[in-house]
């Protein structure tokens, strides 16, 4: 067993104080059938019911739990970000504290991990209120569309990866439900895998529709850091050019009415008004696709030299071995 590569178990945790201790009971029991050392790591999304005096006990009794609390809550993208980056295991499993994720799944996780890269959980049966399931069901269907990885539950917490995946994926806002997303935009490997979807024992969900517009909107982020993220001006450029076409193609219809009117001695071509409404479109339209070019090229300058980013969390104490 000391020669077998560790396995890093990252659970995100806010105000799960009730499911915590029947948690960490499942995941002992499935860790000693592995035949593999296990670390858990339980990342204190900023909780105010007592979780993380929960999380210190477990620390004590069980040298394998180690424990981060953040100052406030930061998001779970954050608590997965530090936990990733606390995991010290060659294979890392994700999951939510709520206990509707089954610790039991994890052999099978493992077992998907030897052919991909990145293995992402289907709750194919659900056991969440219809106003929970359907928003979910529908954001589902527009990321795979939108984002060509076809996986039928992007929101499942349940994931299993392997370490390296880390060092190419970076984790802000929302993006955690986008990680199989990213991944497969570096060229990794990804996954589906139908497993169990138990009831809410304890507390509520934190899913909603306020989070679904918040995911939507980091889907158009994820969309354009997978497909222009290192070439910004790709995609604003091209908006920006359309623009440009039609104002220069207004100024030479005025251009060309002007010489109209000349040989015609004033007895064709448009008015003077409409010719007014002509020029300044066409001027606005140019100066509007200028700045989209111009905008394009500032953002490859941030790309090629900005600087590395600050961690998106506080950490303010941590537990267990470091």
């Amino acid at each position: 067993m000391s020669d077998s590569p560790l396995l890093s178990l990252v659970v995100p945790v806010l105000n799960e104080r009730e499911s915590l201790g029947p948690l960490h009971a499942e995941i002992s029991e499935v860790a000693a059938t592995l035949g593999r050392p296990v670390e858990v790591i339980f990342i204190d999304d900023g909780s105010t019911d007592g979780s993380w005096g929960i999380v210190l006990k477990l620390a004590e009794v069980d040298p394998r739990v180690r424990g981060i609390r953040f100052r406030r809550n930061f998001g779970k993208a954050a608590a997965l970000a530090a936990g990733f980056r606390a995991a010290r295991g060659a294979d890392v499993v994700t999951m939510d504290a709520d206990l509707q994720d089954d610790p039991h799944e994890i052999p099978r996780f493992l077992d998907a991990l030897q052919n991909k890269d990145v293995v992402s959980g289907w709750k194919q049966v659900r056991h969440d209120p219809w106003h929970k399931v359907f928003p979910s069901r529908v954001f589902n269907a527009m990321v795979s569309r939108l984002t060509g990885v076809p996986l039928h539950d992007h929101n499942c917490g349940m994931k299993a990866y392997r370490r390296e995946v880390f060092r190419e994926v970076k984790l802000y806002g929302e993006l955690h439900r986008f990680i199989p997303v990213l991944a497969a935009a570096r060229g990794f490997t990804v996954g589906e895998l139908v497993i169990q979807h138990r009831p809410r024992k304890f507390g509520y969900s934190k899913y909603g529709f306020r989070r679904f517009a918040k995911g939507f909107l980091d889907l158009v982020t994820v969309k354009f850091l997978t497909g222009f993220g290192h070439r910004p001006q790709h995609l604003l450029g091209n908006f920006g050019l359309f623009p440009i076409g039609v104002g220069f193609l207004g100024l030479f219809l005025l251009a060309v009415n002007a010489v109209v009117r000349v040989v015609s001695d004033h007895t064709v071509g448009a008015s003077s008004a409409t010719q007014t409404v002509v020029a300044i479109l066409s001027v606005g339209l140019l100066l509007f696709g200028a700045q989209l070019v111009i905008a394009g090229l500032l953002a490859e300058l941030i790309v090629d030299r900005g600087p590395e980013d600050l961690e998106p969390y506080c950490v303010a104490e941590t537990a267990g071995v470091a």
